[in-house]
């Protein structure tokens, strides 16, 4: 059973620990995408009876892209079979990592960037790391409200990494992420699939979970909707 802990379309934490739970007891394995939980909200990979799970470097732990974490538990180990692909030979990648066979030739830069990264992490603490996304992404909901502006899905539900802001009626949503660009060099993302027009995606991720950053998003967005507001009346 294939889940995604942290929904980046959507802002929505999906319950990966309550349904991982169930799978097991069905027999089935489970394979979690972490790629905007890992390292900013909890993960207990071991812990949840999770069987594989994968995740990024560029997000939560703040290291530059092109790298994929990932792990297998026991029972995934089991149940290997023999592979046709030199790429997807676990075997292979194993025998590379853990003894020292030569599978490839990687970017070193990258696994001293992931090093450094992780030493950042386990400087701060994972615990205090995950307390500062949930202050920041606290403080950011309300930071927003006091604008008229509110976040989905509900309380209990969402991403403290990945914020899902509602686009209020007769705003031009790519306008206002075009103002935050041009004049304040914030980007933010647009809404996906059945979203798009609908809400912009902003992410607190790793250093840019800061309460600097949000008291910038707040006066820049102000800004921008001020300058809607000041169109529409003319």
């Amino acid at each position: 059973m294939a889940l995604v802990h942290a929904e980046t379309s959507t802002g929505v934490l999906n319950p990966v620990q309550q349904l991982a739970a169930i799978a097991r007891e069905h027999g089935a394995l489970t394979i979690v995408d972490a790629v905007t939980s890992f390292g900013g909200h909890p993960l207990d990979v071991g812990g949840w009876g999770i069987d594989a799970c994968y995740s990024c470097t560029q997000k939560c732990l703040g290291g530059p892209a092109g790298l994929a974490p990932v792990v297998f538990g026991p029972r995934a180990l089991e149940k290997r079979v023999k592979c046709r692909s030199f790429y997807f030979d676990l075997g292979l990648l194993e025998d590379y990592w853990i003894r020292r066979k030569y599978h490839h030739t990687m970017s070193s830069t990258l696994v001293c960037a992931i090093d450094e990264a992780l030493a950042i992490v386990e400087e701060e603490g994972l615990e205090a790391r995950w307390a500062r996304h949930e202050r920041n992404h606290r403080a950011l909901v309300a930071s927003l409200s006091a604008l008229g502006l509110s976040v989905f899905p509900r309380e209990g539900e969402r991403l403290w990494t990945l914020n899902a802001v509602r686009v209020p009626d007769g705003v031009d949503e790519a306008a206002v992420r075009k103002h935050l660009l041009e004049e304040f060099n914030i980007e933010i993302g647009a809404g996906l699939g059945p979203l798009a027009g609908k809400i912009w995606r902003v992410g607190l991720m790793g250093a840019s979970s800061s309460p600097r950053l949000i008291v910038l998003l707040r006066g820049a967005l102000e800004s921008a909707l001020a300058k809607q507001h000041q169109r529409a009346r003319v």
